[in-house]
């Protein structure tokens, strides 16, 4: 029988830089989806976009309470009591992540630039952040420069097979 004074083992936290690498990448690979989805049907209004903007961080959130509520079930270890919400908590790079793409889709739906045409921004800023991730998150992790470029142009290629499959599909 356990004694009930045993403490409950704090759960594996991950470090910040993984979570922003895990979440960012994720982050932006789902951004580069969702438009890619969003826009399939060439529905291009100002009202259009501004579902799409809503629709976008729906996802995210449910992506990010999905993926937070599996590593809280995955730990399979007694849990304090708000160990639930700090796990969610961690989840906010992946939230973060689709903001940018967000904010084009919803500027879009508000007439600040066209909305037809705008998922070509929006996949060119997600192929971009997926490169910045891969690129300082190899240098945090003191790679030399070359492999670090490399790191960049690799997570880079995974918003490009999106947005590559996604002119296939069409």
């Amino acid at each position: 029988m356990a004694d009930s004074t045993t403490a409950v083992p704090e759960p594996r936290r991950h470090d910040t830089r993984e979570a922003i690498l895990f979440g960012g990448v994720y982050g932006s690979v789902l951004a580069c989806s969702m438009v890619a989805a969003l826009t399939q049907y060439g529905h291009t209004s100002q009202d259009s976009r501004r579902y799409d903007a809503v629709w976008l961080l729906v996802t995210a959130l449910a992506s990010a309470l999905a993926h937070g509520y599996a590593h809280y079930i995955a730990e399979r270890a007694p849990h304090r009591r708000w160990d639930a919400l700090r796990v969610l908590a961690d989840e906010w790079p992946l939230v973060t992540a689709v903001l940018p793409t967000v904010a084009i889709l919803a500027g879009a739906g508000w007439g600040w630039w066209p909305a037809n045409g705008v998922e070509y921004p929006a996949f060119t800023l997600n192929i971009v952040l997926l490169f910045a991730l891969g690129l300082v998150t190899a240098r945090w992790s003191h790679r030399s420069w070359p492999v670090a470029v490399l790191t960049g142009l690799v997570d880079a290629l995974l918003g490009v097979i999106v947005v590559v499959a996604n002119a296939i599909i069409k």
